[in-house]
């Protein structure tokens, strides 16, 4: 197994510890969990420069990467459901429909790219799709912030505080919505693929 892949898999053992931390609620778990959801986006492109760069692109890399990715992702917002309002003073909450919009919707296209692959088509990677695992991605991070941020000293939280919950739910719905409208954009362009026959 190559280091790029190497990489990709080691984002599967963070996803695991990091689901671990938020739900066991341990002293610091948060901060940890946030600094396990940075150190496995970082891999997340270190894995792809690697593969590219050392030309070490493989049919496993091609396939893992962006399933961990999902994976990584749909694990977190799951998690976040059990925590429930993260913030005292703002409505800001990972609800359970918010986490089934982003499952069912990267299971919706997952699938579509294995039947296209069936029929040896590739679905190349949609510019929506590229702002929707950003916007994802990000606000993962403002929200573990939210979390992490509790259990800082109050003269690092203080600065944190004001802006860290609009932050997060601002990319919260942000999300959710690109999230929603990558995911129909894709699904109507490549109709044919599923329309066919019926």
């Amino acid at each position: 197994m190559n280091l790029a892949n190497k990489l990709t898999v080691s984002r599967l053992g963070l996803t695991v510890l990091l689901v671990l931390l938020l739900v066991l609620r341990l002293p610091y778990a948060d901060t940890a969990a946030l600094a396990l959801f940075i150190a496995a986006a970082v891999t997340d492109f270190f894995d792809g420069r690697v593969a590219r760069d050392r030309g070490q692109i493989t049919p496993f890399g091609v396939l893992m990467d962006p399933l961990v990715d999902k994976v990584l992702v749909c694990a977190v917002f799951i998690a976040l459901i059990e925590r429930g309002r993260l913030d005292a003073h703002w409505p800001v909450q990972v609800h359970a429909w918010m986490a089934i919009v982003v499952v069912v919707r990267e299971l919706a296209i997952t699938g579509l790219r294995l039947l296209a692959a069936s029929r040896q088509l590739v679905l190349a990677a949609e510019r929506y799709g590229k702002h929707k695992t950003t916007s994802q991605m990000i606000a993962v991070v403002a929200l573990l912030t939210l979390l992490a941020v509790q259990e800082w000293p109050e003269s690092l939280s203080a600065w944190f505080l004001p802006w860290v919950p609009v932050a997060a739910l601002v990319m919260l719905w942000l999300a959710v919505v690109l999230t929603l409208w990558s995911g129909a954009i894709y699904l109507w362009r490549n109709r044919s693929l599923y329309l066919e026959g019926v």
